[in-house]
């Protein structure tokens, strides 16, 4: 009541003090009276506007939004039902939980991909924007694949020689411990361990009953790796590791009181629990493992070995296209190989010139220390010499660091781990200083571009800083690409400056080598039935790679069918692509602009690449 007092009181003062007369009066509230209609009749529009807008821009705006929701909700159940994945980005929320593999949950999750597929399917793509349809197309294609893999029940092959339950330790080494809660986080989930445990033995004894399982040559490598876990004192334990010095200011009866809590944590759980595990497996999982190697012995394995090939390609290649392809570029590389061979003046076989490459000491360092000063001082010659090839540079930073000692002697020669999503930690460009007798000098250029720079941090820490693109293409991406564009980088050391000594070149000539003879020999195995020592024998014949190396990589490939695949079909998409380019602008062709090109929508499947470079190419023109 006093508001509208007020206003009639102003309405009244503002007429009497600026009117003489009644015409003028008058002539006020008729103009008034017109207001308040056209007034009225705004509002009524406005409101049925919003209660039925069919414009475009609504549209559009109605599209976006559900999308986006959509894109939101699904990465945040990404977050939940892998909460060490979570952990690794540098969300703490889920610090306390592994993630749950029980077959109920599991199941869980398969319908809410399908019904996340079903909701995707009800937006309309028509009022999208380029980008976001490009986002809709990417993200419906990952999920028709994540629902085609259902079937195939890979989820009861939780454990390999290169990773599983037993080394869930490093964990640690990628977390911050930087407040008190962090550390309380990591003994609860040392407590919660027992049930993640009894949940891996359960879906491995699903594979079992299913016949889903490893060969044994690989399998019988992970008992020693379980043993290293099974410590006299809770205190050796790699568990407990972030004890043994604090990254926080604490009392000494904090201290105390953590440290209690780990060790009891791990002699009650952690123990305990690999105690069992290592009985199943010696007793039960590794005498029902294949005698033979491939996949095609699983149910309806030649099926899934090419879902696999298409799903790490992104391409509908088979198996034996792949396979022929493999065959012409190990035909290709030896002849360049062997023009090395006739430069550097070794008189003899190119079998023996393989063999002094393996065995002479000039080649090889003794001490890893060296070794891993050589890496080292590789990148450091690397880093000043982007600019001249990249318009961005990552932000972030990257670590070189020896690969876990407990994992070093069943992997392979060096791997990446990209930085936290926080920012809390670098890239980590990990090489493997295991036997630095078996490692030689000559591919040290040619792996540590692939690996850190312009190779695996590059790519995948400038697609970490694509604010405008949602979390499952900043954080994910397609094998095909990311690998692609490492094998690609290894080829731009010319372009940098590498490879003057001709066995530095003849160094990255094996590595090209070594990914066109994973076409041959994975195929081979998982398709052909092919043995792992035929697949060994084709390696020995056309590589410099020592033989630790060599089965060691065969290996990898008999544990994760199809994914050594992607390497050289991806590398061989952006190279024709890069000749077309070059090719149809000439002199207006930049090195600079081709890169931002491929890189600037994250990893991406080889023929959005393609769409996207030759849409470049048109625009030059």
């Amino acid at each position: 009541m006093t508001s509208t007092v007020s206003r009639r009181h102003f309405f009244r003062t503002s007429v009497g003090t600026t009117t003489t007369s009644t015409t003028t009066v008058s002539h006020a509230r008729i103009v008034l009276k017109r207001l308040l209609v056209i007034c009225l009749l705004i509002a009524e529009t406005t409101a049925l506007n919003l209660a039925a807008d069919d414009s475009p821009i609504s549209q559009r705006n109605s599209a976006t939004q559900a999308l986006h929701e959509l894109f939101d909700s699904e990465w945040q159940r990404t977050l939940r039902e892998s909460p060490t994945h979570a952990s690794q980005l540098g969300d703490r929320r889920y610090n306390r939980l592994w993630s749950d593999v029980s077959e109920e949950a599991i199941e869980t999750s398969a319908a809410k991909t399908r019904a996340a597929m079903a909701r995707l399917l009800q937006i309309d793509v028509s009022p999208l924007s380029d980008a976001d349809r490009l986002n809709y197309q990417l993200f419906k294609r990952e999920y028709e694949t994540r629902i085609a893999s259902q079937p195939l029940q890979l989820q009861f092959l939780p454990v390999n020689q290169r990773g599983g339950i037993q080394n869930q330790n490093d964990l640690a080494r990628l977390l911050s411990f930087d407040t008190v809660t962090d550390y309380e986080d990591w003994i609860a989930r040392l407590n919660a361990f027992p049930t993640y445990m009894d949940q891996t033995i359960a879906l491995m004894k699903n594979g079992m009953a299913t016949g889903m399982l490893h060969p044994k040559v690989v399998m019988k490598r992970v008992p020693t790796q379980i043993r290293k876990q099974l410590v006299k004192k809770a205190e050796d334990s790699l568990y407990y590791a972030p004890f043994r010095t604090f990254k926080v200011e604490l009392s000494e009866a904090e201290a105390t009181r953590l440290r209690s809590a780990a060790k009891a944590a791990i002699e009650r759980n952690i123990l305990p629990a690999y105690a069992r595990f290592l009985k199943f497996f010696e007793d039960e999982y590794l005498p029902a493992s294949f005698d033979d190697v491939g996949c095609w012995q699983r149910p309806d394995g030649q099926q899934m070995y090419a879902a696999l090939a298409k799903k790490f390609t992104t391409t509908d290649l088979t198996p034996q296209q792949i396979h022929d392809i493999g065959l012409s570029e190990v035909a290709r590389i030896r002849s360049e190989m062997e023009a090395i061979q006739k430069q550097v003046g070794f008189e003899g076989s190119f079998q023996e010139f393989l063999t002094h490459l393996r065995s002479a000491p000039q080649f090889f360092f003794t001490d890893p220390n060296d070794l891993l000063q050589a890496y080292k001082d590789c990148c450091q010659r690397i880093d000043p010499e982007l600019p001249r090839l990249f318009k961005r540079i990552p932000k972030a930073a990257y670590e070189i660091i020896p690969i876990p000692a407990q994992m070093a002697p069943d992997t392979t020669t060096a791997y990446y781990q990209r930085p936290s999503a926080d920012g809390s930690r670098p890239g980590g460009y990990y090489v493997n200083l295991y036997r630095p007798q078996d490692r030689p000098k000559y591919e040290i250029e040619a792996l540590s571009l692939h690996e850190s720079v312009p190779g695996h941090h590059f790519q995948i820490a400038l697609a970490m800083e694509l604010d405008d693109l949602p979390e499952f293409r900043r954080y994910g991406g397609y094998t095909a690409f990311i690998e692609g564009w490492g094998l690609y980088s290894e080829k731009l050391g010319e372009e940098l400056g590498l490879y003057k000594d001709p066995y530095s070149k003849f160094g990255q000539l094996t590595y090209e080598m070594w990914r066109a003879v994973r076409l041959v020999v994975d195929t081979g195995m998982h398709s052909q039935k092919w043995s792992r020592q035929a697949a060994i024998d084709f390696f020995v014949a056309n590589t410099a790679k020592s033989l630790l190396d060599i089965e060691n990589e065969v290996d990898r490939y008999i544990a994760w069918p199809g994914q050594a695949l992607a390497y050289k079909i991806g590398e061989l998409k952006i190279r024709e692509l890069r000749a077309l380019a070059e090719s149809e602008l000439g002199a207006r062709f930049d090195i600079k602009d081709f890169h931002d090109v491929v890189l600037r929508d994250g990893a991406v499947p080889l023929g959005v690449l393609e769409q996207n470079v030759k849409t470049w190419i048109t625009k030059v023109h």
